[in-house]
């Protein structure tokens, strides 16, 4: 009798045990505040005057100055992705992008990405503009 009980507890153990591994191999939940803080055009080698750009955290676009505040796993990632348009007839496109892991964030950094806009047409083609995108990353606790 003390055989079946040892067996069935054992194997009650065994199913606890087996049954939680996932979640505790998945990692705790982290929160994570990212701002968009700012997009500056810091060179203009003839490239245009009419601008769009956008800061994109996890492929949702924030505003200027705009946060969003992420559940992710503490072993997962945040995909950071930056993208400026001259805007005309033909536009130029630049864009970068970005993966941080969650594990190696810091409580508050910034990350800055350089975006390089290149003329397609016309008597300026080739020249480039740059753009400075900074994004603020804060584990909240």
């Amino acid at each position: 009798m003390k055989s079946n009980y040892f067996k069935l507890g054992a194997l009650l153990i065994f199913v606890f045990i087996f049954n939680t591994q996932p979640l505790l191999a998945a990692g705790k939940t982290e929160k994570v505040k990212v701002t968009f803080v700012s997009a500056d055009l810091v060179e203009n080698n003839h490239v245009g005057n009419e601008w769009w750009w956008g800061g994109f955290v996890n492929g949702t676009e924030l505003a200027d100055g705009e946060s969003i505040t992420l559940n992710v796993s503490s072993t997962g990632t945040i995909k950071l992705h930056a993208e400026a348009q001259e805007q005309d007839s033909i536009p130029d496109d630049g864009e970068a992008t970005t993966t941080l892991k969650v594990s190696s964030l810091k409580s508050s950094q910034n990350k800055s990405m350089t975006v390089q806009v290149v003329e397609n047409r016309g008597r300026y083609s080739g020249n480039s503009a740059s753009w400075k995108f900074i994004f603020k990353i804060d584990k909240i606790k």
